[in-house]
């Protein structure tokens, strides 16, 4: 069931997703200073295309000042567009672990660093 799961998450999700969690990737590591965050990046953008079967752990005061950061230069806007995509996919029965996922994206999305996956 995880293999489909991924497969139709890749097909409707994930590509997108990772594609953008790639750029934002590169984007970061343009400057010496973003490239931790850029290889977080690159980290959730690996999550982003096969997320079931994968649990992801948070520990939010890991690292406050780098999350601090990235929830202002990045981080708030996904997280809101992943709980936006998240609420559409529970409208339907079908479309609940979809959700899920979505959700579970979203609080790594939120703060990334001292995130275990």
């Amino acid at each position: 069931m995880r293999f489909i799961g991924n497969i139709l998450w890749m097909v409707f999700f994930g590509f997108w997703t990772a594609v953008v969690w790639f750029a934002l990737g590169l984007l970061w590591c343009i400057t010496i200073v973003g490239i931790p965050c850029g290889v977080q990046c690159f980290k959730i953008a690996g999550l982003v295309l096969w997320p079931f079967g994968k649990e992801v752990s948070s520990d939010f005061g890991a690292h406050p000042i780098l999350n601090l950061i990235w929830m202002l230069f990045g981080g708030l806007e996904l997280a809101i567009s992943y709980v936006v995509g998240g609420a559409i996919c529970c409208i339907t029965i079908i479309g609940i672990p979809f959700g899920k996922q979505c959700f579970k994206l979203a609080t790594l999305s939120l703060a990334p660093f001292g995130a275990r996956l």
